[in-house]
């Protein structure tokens, strides 16, 4: 197996995995707008549903939820054919778009099965809260911070290539 495909299979296993698995144990375990303060004036665990996408994006349009489903299901499509056009030196990338498909099928679940996502993750400073968000959202985050880096590592790489240095 080529490794990209063994990076995407490992990454989007471990974060559906735990994405799906704390989204259900906040379900369970606690009531809707609960909060537990974990840091105080920094961090808690909140309960939410988001019926939209970031900052509650579209969520009281009608058709939101078909549009968000087929936006989640056209991105699988483009970052699957993505990896398969990768080379076998772009692991960054690899790893890069194996986070942002697992925490875009971790939010679709959510909204196929909820018609929403679950969100907990609660990042405040005193009274300004950032919008609460989930493992599959912090995946989607990181994924294209490093697709970022790995775009900007790749842009240097062509330039040495270009002016016929060896980058072996």
């Amino acid at each position: 197996m080529k490794a990209k495909y063994l990076i995407l299979t490992i990454i989007s296993v471990v974060v559906l995995v735990l994405d799906q698995l704390t989204k259900v144990y906040i379900d369970r375990t606690m009531k809707l707008y609960q909060t537990i303060p974990l840091i105080d004036g920094l961090f808690s665990i909140t309960y939410l549903r988001n019926r939209g996408a970031a900052f509650s994006f579209l969520a009281d349009a009608s058709w939101r939820l078909p549009f968000f489903i087929l936006v989640s299901l056209i991105a699988v499509v483009v970052i699957l054919v993505a990896i398969g056009k990768l080379r076998d030196d772009q692991s960054l990338a690899a790893v890069s778009l194996a986070l942002i498909l697992s925490g875009a099928v971790g939010n679709l679940i959510d909204r196929v099965r909820l018609g929403e996502v679950i969100d907990f993750l609660d990042v405040y400073w005193k009274t300004h809260h950032w919008p609460a968000f989930n493992v599959a959202d912090s995946a989607i985050c990181v994924g294209v911070a490093l697709l970022a880096l790995d775009m900007l590592r790749e842009e240097r790489r062509q330039k040495r290539v270009d002016n016929g240095e060896n980058i072996a």
